[in-house]
């Protein structure tokens, strides 16, 4: 039984003031003709021109292709399916019976859809400015983290550079899980490097993607560590 949406509307802070808008943007086209497509489309322009906005004014000497690219890793799927499961998005989804059966809540496309669904939402709620403080909010250490020369890569290569300049050992990605059936599978992966005690945890649809996320935890935590010091 999913939950109410108002407990999601509440978690994310906006009350709707016609709130059938946020019932949509939650409803997958597995349901019916009345479904969150067109909120979508609205929802990716909105956040195109957010997050193109913001690199604009945070990297005043880059260049087009630099901002580009830069904004193409923010808006991307993976992005907003990370950004889907921070908010919990799968536990409020309205989905037909057969993405129900076959875990549609854990794939990335439909996570990465409601989200851009959800800012079309807000936007036709309340207008440019509250979906842009939403958007800006739920990007706001992504964003941070970003620079015009090491960001472009991914977090594996930054996670093995990062080592190999202090002659460390390459990280070890262990598997520990695959759940799910066999079309809509969640991977698990441990990463295991030496200047961390712990493993990092990383979840996705793919290996690869589970690797990614773990070596991106480790980055992170690495980063904490240093400021410690």
């Amino acid at each position: 039984m999913k939950k109410p949406v108002e407990e999601l509307a509440r978690r994310l802070g906006h009350k709707f003031a016609d709130e059938s808008l946020f019932e949509l943007a939650l409803t997958h086209r597995s349901c019916g003709k009345r479904n969150n497509e067109r909120l979508e489309f609205l929802g990716d322009s909105v956040l195109n021109f957010v997050v193109a906005a913001d690199l604009y004014r945070r990297f005043p000497s880059a260049r087009e292709g630099q901002l580009s690219r830069l904004r193409a890793m923010m808006v991307k799927g993976e992005t907003l399916a990370e950004i889907a499961r921070e908010l919990g998005l799968g536990d409020y989804l309205r989905l037909g019976s057969g993405e129900l059966k076959s875990g549609g809540f854990r794939r990335d496309s439909i996570l990465a859809d409601a989200v851009e669904a959800i800012i079309g939402a807000i936007y036709r709620d309340a207008g440019l400015a509250t979906a842009e403080s939403y958007v800006l909010q739920w990007y706001e250490k992504r964003l941070d983290e970003l620079d015009l020369d090491g960001s472009i890569k991914d977090s594996k290569t930054r996670l093995q550079e990062f080592l190999q300049s202090r002659r460390l050992d390459l990280p070890d990605y262990e598997l520990v899980s695959v759940e799910g059936e066999a079309h809509a599978q969640t991977f698990n992966i441990h990463c295991h490097i030496a200047l961390l005690s712990n493993p990092t945890e990383g979840q996705g649809n793919s290996r690869r993607q589970a690797e990614q996320n773990a070596a991106k935890a480790a980055l992170a935590q690495l980063k904490q560590e240093n400021r410690r010091d």
